[in-house]
């Protein structure tokens, strides 16, 4: 599971908790399944808001009843046990979850929260809350969505891809895609003391050079063809792959020599690996891709320092396709990872420099504060709609009037 220690998460801010909003967030992924881009910008939000993330019901043998826990300053995560044994957001486990839910606001004094929501499966749990504005974070593509951006009024899409095929279904749509964090991904010292630098030693130890590595989710983005390809074509070369699987059977994974498949890491571990990869590669499949959020290992491995290879993704290519190499087929991608272990001099440090431009410029904070920005802007908006006519037609009569003279 790739997440932060709670050391290492963004504090909160002098606002009192118990005054800061609720936003109530739906979510198609587990909290400590994988560190990503819903725990990045949430973590960012709790200084602004006291966010509740509701994940998808498990099953008992109990009562049903609602676990809280506490993931990191100003997140709760909430998860429904209920007696079905439908999985995920279910038209099963709607009855059971609202009225939970709907229990556990009364009891805080949560009344017409603001809710954050990524899957379209759990928009019917938003009725009963009668939220005061709901934002679609949309980072997917994989399922029928037109209900959801009817209800939504902001909505987020977290890549050019994603923006492109939403703004023409919306009105209020904003890219706003994945960031990094700059300082946790940056090259580590060689010889560092940390458990992570130990183990990532340990982990290399008998793997030779070149390392060709990868880390993220294994899910229907990856081209295990691909791999499989390259690692045939070079076999002495040696290629790392780090993650969780996501839909991914083991059995589908290819087995070579060359070939480690390295399984869940900590997200803490994950700048160590990097530094010990000649290249770090993106092997995605671009028809999968264009269906999900601009992969954000791009910039974590451009943070790192590392020469990086990726087959051409819209995503990519929109937003780093000057930095990163890309490859169409495996002979491709071969001929592109030895350039970027040969390159050297000026082209390399300008490439190098170019990078860091490019992570500098997106960085979690910023994209956290573009998404407030937003979920402010509108509740402005709202509150001026709601306002009663008098009030509005003073606010606008005091806004027509004359400057005051200037002082001589």
């Amino acid at each position: 599971m790739n997440f932060p220690a709670a050391h290492a998460l963004p504090g909160s801010s002098s606002m009192a908790a118990q005054e800061r909003p609720p936003l109530v967030v739906f979510a198609a992924l587990r909290w400590n399944f994988d560190w990503q881009r819903p725990q990045q910008l949430l973590t960012r939000l709790a200084k602004h808001y006291r966010v509740l993330y509701v994940e998808a019901p498990v099953t008992t043998h109990q009562d049903p009843y609602l676990a809280c826990t506490e993931v990191a300053p100003g997140v709760e995560v909430l998860v429904a046990h209920t007696r079905s044994d439908a999985c995920g957001f279910h038209p099963d486990q709607f009855p059971v979850m609202a009225d939970l839910l709907a229990a556990f606001l009364r009891e805080r004094g949560i009344a017409d929260p603001l809710v954050w929501i990524d899957t379209p499966a759990a928009l019917p749990l938003l009725e009963s809350l009668r939220p005061r504005g709901v934002v679609y974070d949309c980072h997917e593509d994989g399922a029928d969505d037109a209900a959801l951006l009817q209800r939504a009024d902001v909505v987020v899409a977290a890549g050019p891809s994603l923006y492109q095929s939403r703004r023409a279904r919306h009105a209020n749509v904003h890219c706003i895609a994945s960031g990094v964090d700059a300082a946790h991904f940056a090259p580590p010292p060689a010889s560092g003391k940390s458990i992570e630098a130990v183990s990532a030693r340990a982990i290399h130890a008998a793997i030779p050079n070149p390392r060709l590595g990868f880390f993220g989710v294994i899910d229907d983005r990856i081209d295990l063809e691909l791999v499989a390809r390259v690692a045939d074509l070079r076999p002495d070369w040696q290629i790392l792959m780090a993650g969780p699987l996501r839909g991914v059977s083991p059995d589908a994974l290819p087995q070579r020599g060359n070939l480690t498949w390295l399984g869940p890491q900590t997200y803490a571990i994950l700048p160590h690996l990097q530094a010990h990869w000649d290249v770090c590669v993106l092997p995605l499949r671009v028809d999968a891709c264009a269906r999900h959020a601009a992969p954000l290992e791009a910039l974590e491995f451009l943070a790192g320092q590392k020469s990086v290879v990726s087959t051409p993704v819209a995503d990519v290519v929109a937003l780093h396709g000057h930095i990163v190499r890309l490859a169409h087929d495996a002979n491709a991608f071969v001929q592109a990872c030895r350039a970027a272990m040969c390159e050297r001099g000026p082209l390399r440090r300008q490439r190098r420099i170019d990078a860091l431009i490019a992570v500098h410029s997106c960085g979690w904070d910023r994209a956290a504060d573009r998404v407030h920005r937003l979920m402010v802007e509108f509740a402005r908006e709202a509150t001026r709609e709601r306002a009663p006519a008098s009030l509005l037609a003073a606010a606008n009569q005091g806004s027509r009037r004359s400057p005051a003279p200037r002082a001589a």
